[in-house]
């Protein structure tokens, strides 16, 4: 039974990376949470943004990952400045991951409406174990566990992002340092390097209508690279409805995609996601809520809802 406990804990502790080298979670309304993977968009909604996120990962699945996130963003009164702070809290079984990073971006104009922002974002990340997991008699008597209790590490990351009113591109990597910390004991940075390219367009069919296809492109050194394509319709500036595709030979999924403007300020949104690789027959699916707020006060440019 010990030997088996150990396997299963292995299997959950490598099946991400090696040691505790960990990649960013990852989300089917990606395009709404830019800022946790790109310093550069902070400030880009041209109002005070708060946007909280909760992921239910494969539900169903006994230690599946559970992710909240919690940010906000905005320009300064020099509005080609921005400024934002994100807070990820991501578990997976009896691994914690949670991540407090600050952003910092500045945007030069390109053309009529375009502009191209540069941006940074520095913060910590830190790893534990759940306490019933290091109480548990087997593992309490085994060392190699001892060290993985509870470490903080500092990261930074960089990003660009260029946008228009209909047409955004981005480019970033969120977390610069990968430096091992004891790699005799098997423990390496908290933070893998991963390489994220986004876009996006909004597409006018009709006075009532709009389409929004996506994209997201994450490249991490040592998994396979991943691609998230999403396409979504606008009705009367009101109602989002679309699907998505993830292309990843360990998690691909597809999923559908709502999201109601209640108001000018208030956005809530929810998105389905079923998994298609062997994990599947083992989950019902991944279930995520989205709610965002922004303070139009701040910005007299807010005179209708942003695209992305």
């Amino acid at each position: 039974m010990k030997l088996i406990k150990h396997n299963i804990i292995a299997i959950a502790l490598l099946s991400c990376t090696v040691g505790v080298a960990q990649q960013l979670p990852q989300f089917t309304q990606y395009m709404y949470n830019t800022i946790s993977i790109n310093p550069a968009y902070a400030g880009s909604r041209e109002a005070l943004s708060i946007v909280g996120l909760h992921r239910s990962q494969w539900v169903g699945f006994k230690g599946g990952p559970i992710t909240q996130t919690l940010s906000i963003h905005t320009p300064l009164r020099n509005d080609r400045v921005g400024v934002g702070l994100s807070f990820i809290e991501d578990d997976l079984g009896p691994e914690n991951f949670t991540y407090l990073y600050g952003d910092f971006s500045y945007s030069i104009p390109t053309g009529r409406t375009g502009k191209l922002a540069f941006g940074i974002k520095g913060g910590f990340t830190q790893y534990s174990l759940d306490p019933e997991f290091l109480n548990d008699p087997d593992i309490v008597e085994d060392d190699y566990f001892k060290g993985f209790a509870n470490r903080w590490t500092p990261n930074v990351g960089l990003g660009v992002y260029w946008s228009t009113n209909r047409v955004y591109f981005g480019l970033s990597t969120p977390r610069v340092l990968n430096t091992d910390k004891n790699t005799e004991e098997g423990f390496e940075a908290l933070d893998r390097l991963s390489y994220y390219f986004t876009g996006g367009v909004v597409v006018d069919l009709s006075k009532s209508f709009k389409l929004k296809p996506a994209f997201l492109v994450k490249a991490t050194n040592g998994a396979p690279l991943s691609c998230d394509l999403t396409a979504n319709f606008l009705y009367n500036e009101k109602f989002w409805l679309g699907g998505s595709y993830r292309i990843n030979e360990r998690t691909a999924a597809i999923g559908g995609i709502a999201d109601f403007q209640v108001s000018r300020q208030l956005r809530v949104g929810y998105a389905y996601e079923k998994p298609i690789s062997e994990i599947a027959r083992y989950t019902t699916g991944t279930h995520e809520i989205l709610l965002m707020y922004e303070f139009k006060f701040l910005s007299s440019k807010l005179k209708s809802p942003r695209y992305f």
